[in-house]
């Protein structure tokens, strides 16, 4: 069995990649088994650097195959902002949240395109990196909608549904979402190296 560690403490975050993870062959292991972790500064220019950073750090740290994402939301209006900033925006969700609606105030619905991207990294401890990148469009709603889901989910309104990622639940939203791609492909791989494991 391949024991896992997902390199995060956002709780929405966990539950998302461990219910599209969910295998009899990997362990998911997150960051309340090891306390004492250090805090990892997400410094990086782009989502591959950060999500790469945390992974690394956390695999030389603990031993373990590290999983680690980075994900953003990209609003063409503001020219790709929050983007890589995202999750640092304000101090909550709310605020966050408020901050983007605020910028968008009075701007039409077909100028309020945007997408979420998410880059995926699995690390292992000899060195070894598998990197995917997915993400989903849509568009930025006028004000919150739906009780599911975290982050930016109640203002991404996804056109093929038209419902924001909060009122379609975590079954739909993991089924079309940025993370949700990217994780598919990476259970892939990880099937695969399990695979492997055993011939």
């Amino acid at each position: 069995m391949l024991e896992i560690l997902i390199a995060t403490n956002n709780l929405g975050k966990v539950k998302e990649i461990k219910d599209i993870l969910d295998s009899p062959e990997i362990k998911i292991l997150t960051m309340k088994d090891f306390p004492h972790l250090p805090k990892i500064e997400e410094d990086g220019k782009t989502y591959q650097e950060n999500a790469f950073k945390k992974a690394r750090k956390i695999s030389e740290y603990t031993g373990k195959i590290c999983l680690a994402d980075d994900s953003g939301l990209e609003i063409d209006y503001l020219k790709g902002k929050p983007g890589i900033y995202s999750s640092r925006w304000g101090s909550n969700d709310e605020e966050r949240i408020n901050k983007v609606l605020k910028l968008l105030e009075n701007v039409p619905i077909n100028k309020r395109n945007a997408k979420f991207v998410c880059v995926a990294i699995l690390v292992f401890p000899d060195g070894k990196i598998y990197t995917v990148k997915e993400e989903c469009k849509g568009s930025i709603e006028f004000k919150p909608k739906g009780e599911h889901g975290f982050g930016y989910d109640p203002i991404f309104l996804v056109p093929e549904y038209d419902k924001t990622f909060a009122e379609l639940g975590d079954k739909i939203k993991n089924q079309i979402s940025h993370r949700g791609k990217a994780m598919r492909r990476m259970i892939n791989i990880i099937n695969e190296l399990a695979a492997s494991e055993k011939t």
